[in-house]
């Protein structure tokens, strides 16, 4: 600030008087700009060009003081590091149980912006804890425009793994169309699955399936937590195998390593459900999944790019960051 000084205290100057009177009567009092000018005897011109100024010279420094500006940071970080077009990152609850809950809810407003931009013709679903959340919380429209589909097969209990009911819900909370991919998750053999997906109905839904605007999936990991893990897997496979081969995660029921890269392994061979390469060609793909568990298989995913969106907690967030940092970093790939 300009002083005049004296043999004492530095002495403000008319202009920096009335510099700070403008801003403490804008910032702190919540003065409008126009009511500022009347009680300075000035125009608003002048106390407009006063508060740029202060903005601009570091006179005024504004901080936000709240839980979601670290969640705001991060957001920005994720995007930039693995060119997603948007993260959503919530508080992490202290109890997290409640994670599938906030994820549900995130994922249910996202979606409904979407719609409300009237751009969406087709919307595919996967299953999970927090796709059964995000449909409890879909808010009802009227979009029979619009063919909601279930991407993968599921199995016939638990409303979680059960794709029918996911994808009809969702449908019924839009007035929208619905389709089925119905089928087991997985087939008794890579025969089989082939013998399956060739039969003209499937091609028909997976020709749907690959029409869509929008496709929104969990992430799985390999603890027991795992809705998969507990209930999916055939009898013929175990965790264990699987992890040796590179197994930390699974999308649309296909286990990928550390690098989100698919595993060799037959299991993912008798998915029912689009190769994870597919992805890539469908504009806008939702991964919405959280939980200290799946701290390495979502770093895989954002590795992988086959997502546009993340939706997550943010303690899970920022160590998946970590991990997918340290995946990248050169000592790691020698």
């Amino acid at each position: 600030m300009t002083q005049a000084k004296t043999a004492g205290a530095p002495i403000a100057l008319p202009d920096e008087q009335m510099q700070v009177r403008v801003v403490w009567l804008y910032f702190m009092e919540g003065r409008t700009q126009g009511e500022i000018a009347d009680a300075l005897s000035t125009n608003r011109l002048r106390v407009n060009k006063i508060i740029a100024e202060a903005r601009r010279s570091g006179l005024v420094t504004i901080t936000l003081n709240s839980r979601l500006t670290s969640c705001v940071e991060l957001e920005q970080t994720l995007v930039a590091e693995f060119s997603l077009s948007r993260a959503i990152i919530v508080p992490s609850p202290s109890d997290p149980d409640l994670i599938p809950v906030l994820l549900g809810q995130a994922t249910a407003d996202y979606i409904a912006q979407l719609l409300s931009n009237g751009k969406l013709s087709g919307i595919g679903v996967g299953w999970g804890a927090t796709l059964r959340e995000m449909v409890r919380h879909m808010p009802s429209m009227r979009r029979p425009d619009i063919c909601v589909n279930s991407v993968m097969g599921g199995l016939t209990h638990g409303i979680e793994i059960n794709t029918f009911d996911i994808a009809s819900d969702l449908a019924r909370h839009l007035n929208a169309e619905c389709a089925y991919l119905a089928a087991p998750i997985y087939a008794g053999s890579p025969e089989s699955k082939t013998a399956i997906v060739t039969q003209d109905v499937f091609q028909a839904a997976f020709r749907q399936i690959a029409s869509n605007d929008l496709v929104v999936l969990s992430i799985g990991d390999m603890t027991e937590r795992s809705l998969l893990m507990r209930y999916g897997l055939p009898q013929d496979v175990t965790i264990d195998e699987l992890v040796a081969t590179g197994a930390c995660g699974d999308v649309l029921a296909q286990f990928i390593d550390r690098n989100g890269t698919p595993i060799d392994h037959p299991l993912n061979l008798r998915a029912i459900a689009p190769p994870l390469e597919a992805l890539r060609k469908i504009p806008n793909v939702v991964f919405a999944s959280g939980g200290i568990n799946k701290v390495e298989a979502i770093a895989a995913v954002l590795l992988s790019g086959l997502g546009t969106v993340l939706v997550c907690d943010e303690d899970t967030a920022r160590a998946a960051l970590s991990v997918a940092a340290r995946a990248r970093s050169p000592a790691a790939l020698s």
